[in-house]
């Protein structure tokens, strides 16, 4: 990513949808902190705003989202995985 701008919208694109993404894998807020290698307490905190979600984590989440074929629709339907993304991630 060019700036840090660009990495906080994409930050909170992910925020803002991360409720819809994890009930898309039928997983909890636990379960989702088992897989990124987090806390319940840190998904609870992010989902409901009172925390910044890191972009290490943004990239896990990523990662976890983007392998799965009906979240990844989804990523890119909300404009969280865009091209710039993909481009920085592969190069």
């Amino acid at each position: 990513m060019k700036t840090l701008d660009e990495k906080e919208i994409l930050i909170q694109k992910m925020t803002e949808n991360l409720p819809v993404l994890r009930k898309k894998l039928k997983l909890t807020q636990e379960e989702l902190a088992d897989i990124i290698g987090s806390s319940r307490h840190t998904v609870m905190l992010i989902e409901s705003g009172k925390r910044r979600m890191t972009w290490h984590t943004f990239l896990s989440l990523v990662l976890l989202f983007e392998k799965n074929e009906s979240t990844a629709v989804l990523l890119r339907t909300f404009e969280i995985y865009t091209k710039e993304l993909e481009n920085t991630l592969i190069n």
